[in-house]
């Protein structure tokens, strides 16, 4: 037996309460392992500590749940009468057993004459307090990321920096102005609600010297160029009656440089009262671009204008935290998406989240972190993160040709298998964003692969995003070419009505399909390397990637389908449909 592969903790994505009765313990083996048995009980069934030779626990018979490149993870889920549970696993590779605690593995010898207090896994109690419970709603709404100075401009916005509204086809300067404002998003919030949409990420609004706004001035202060205030709150209360959620985006890692904070300290040096708000390594400054390359300070990305705030500083947190909650009853908001969220201390976002549910308990918080955020995601910080890893492991299968059905599979347990249940189902999907190529450029431009790739993030379980000009195939490389103007003209004359009724026609099924959204996946065997097939309870979802015709078999009712002749789905097609 691979001893080596094995692996439990008593904690995070491998044992935690998915509700007020039932624990969910999972654990990681080689995939030489035939067999895993739970042995659990009350810890304190024959007393208090010392009856080890007395204690014995219930025999479940746990679950294959995901079969991963090198690795097993077996699934049960158990309900403990009195909330909280002892534990270990008998692990058998054929004729092989061992016995699994929390300081290694035994024999069945070992096990059997073992003196002293074993070491056994305890789940200590399912505190009510402590189980993750996102707000309902999260998991029901499709996003659309708005990049507001690109989306729409009302037209106040003319001359001056402002440049005249590009052609989608042109690329963008990364300094360049258009002029989109909040007046203008809120003008097309009947067409997002006709798309489908219920909830809309906007990238900063804050005043800032840049057109992304990440470089924040003014924390406090709506950009005039996107707007006033009362603007804001029209467009919250606006999109409210649509039914349309609104989330705004919280740079809290660094600041501008013209952030009053970071001007004082410029001017002050150590005698100034913020000189502690921020990371500074040697003062005074050289004169010189590359300060923070000099190590003068820390700054997001070595960017000398964006230095990184002191998350640590008690004043930094309560400034920071109480300007959230001004966001919060000034606008009605329903949710912060966190940037660069993993730079930040815990002990903010800690702060943060018990500010904000106080006053909003069924908000949603997104961090964003590239990596396996799950040290973030224990119920006490975020709700969710950037689902970059799956976007990535969703994507390679279309670029690597090489990859077989069974590498996606893989690759997509992979990502489930990191977060707890509740946490899997409010995940922030996405396929693009204002920080990556476009969806269809990174497809060279092939249509079957950029709806075939959006079928598999509307059938997985999340929140689905999808950026703003995807429902059109909006082109565009890496920052800042990804940021083109919306061709409102064009969509207006219908040039685009084909490709808005196809999208409209996959989020309306994510919408009203909710096993689409919740439940186990289960891969199925196509026989071909390049089909993939997977159930999702009663539907099944066929992505045919191969060179060949292949035949989905019986049916009872299809929901979605593109390249579908009877039951034959040709190369490149996607369907979605009902099991008979």
């Amino acid at each position: 037996m691979n001893i080596s592969a094995i692996y439990h903790v008593s904690t995070d994505n491998y044992c935690y309460p998915k509700d007020e009765n039932t624990l969910v313990i999972k654990i990681q083996t080689g995939r030489d392992v035939t067999g895993v048995m739970l042995v659990w009980g009350d810890p304190f069934i024959w007393g208090l500590f010392g009856s080890d030779d007395k204690w014995n626990g219930n025999n479940v018979q746990m679950q294959k749940m995901f079969d991963l490149q090198n690795n097993i993870i077996w699934q049960a889920e158990i309900t403990p009468e009195y909330k909280r549970c002892r534990y270990y696993f008998v692990i058998s590779s054929g004729d092989d057993v061992c016995y699994y605690v929390e300081d290694g593995t035994y024999t069945k010898n070992q096990f059997k004459n073992y003196k002293g207090r074993r070491q056994d896994f305890f789940f200590p109690w399912m505190n009510s307090a402590d189980i993750i419970k996102p707000a309902d709603w999260v998991n029901e709404t499709i996003w659309y990321q708005i990049f507001p100075e690109r989306f729409c401009s009302s037209g106040k916005n003319f001359g001056g920096k402002f440049k005249k509204w590009k052609d989608v086809n042109e690329s963008v300067n990364s300094l360049d102005f258009y002029g989109g404002d909040l007046i203008g998003v809120t003008s097309k919030l009947d067409y997002l609600k006709n798309l489908g949409i219920t909830g809309i990420y906007f990238t900063p609004v804050n005043l800032s010297n840049s057109n992304h706004k990440y470089s924040t001035t003014d924390y406090r202060m709506i950009d005039p160029d996107f707007g006033t205030e009362e603007d804001m709150r029209n467009l919250v209360l606006q999109a409210h009656e649509r039914n349309i959620r609104v989330m705004m985006d919280g740079v809290f890692n660094h600041c501008g440089g013209n952030f009053e904070p970071w001007q004082d300290v410029c001017a002050k040096g150590k005698d100034s009262r913020y000189f502690d708000w921020f990371m500074i390594n040697k003062y005074p400054f050289e004169n010189s671009p590359g300060r923070a390359k000099r190590g003068e300070y820390f700054a997001f990305a070595f960017v000398d204008g964006m230095p990184k705030l002191n998350t640590n500083n008690d004043e930094v947190i309560e400034y920071l935290t109480d300007i959230c909650v001004e966001w919060v009853k000034k606008y009605d908001i329903d949710a912060l998406r966190l940037d660069v969220s993993d730079e930040v201390s815990h002990k903010f976002n800690k702060r943060l989240r018990q500010k904000l549910f106080s006053i909003k308990p069924n908000f949603y918080i997104v961090g964003e972190v590239w990596h396996d955020p799950m040290p973030w995601l224990r119920g006490d910080e975020f709700d969710s993160a950037m689902n970059y890893s799956l976007q990535e492991a969703i994507e390679s299968f279309w670029r690597n040709p090489t990859l077989t059905a069974e590498d996606f599979r893989r690759k997509i347990q992979t990502c489930l298998n990191r977060y707890p249940i509740q946490t899997s189902e409010v995940m922030f999907n996405l396929l693009d964003s204002h920080d990556t190529p476009r969806l269809i450029t990174r497809c060279g431009g092939d249509v079957d692969s950029f709806y075939q790739e959006l079928c598999v993030l509307f059938t997985l379980p999340g929140t689905a995003c999808i950026y703003y000009g995807t429902e059109i195939r909006i082109e565009g490389g890496h920052d800042p070419d990804c940021r083109r103007c919306m061709p409102w003209a064009e969509i207006q004359n219908g040039s685009y009505d084909d490709r808005i009724a196809e999208m409209k026609k996959l989020i309306s099924v994510r919408k009203n399909t909710p096993s689409l959204r919740n439940g186990n996946i289960n891969f199925v065997n196509s026989g071909n390397d390049r089909i993939i097939v997977y159930d999702k309870l009663d539907y099944r979802v066929v992505l045919n990637c191969s060179e060949e015709n292949f035949d989905i078999g019986n049916f009872e009712k299809i929901v979605y389908s593109r390249k579908l002749n009877g039951t034959i789905l040709s190369s490149g097609g996607s369907v979605i449909f009902q099991k008979n």
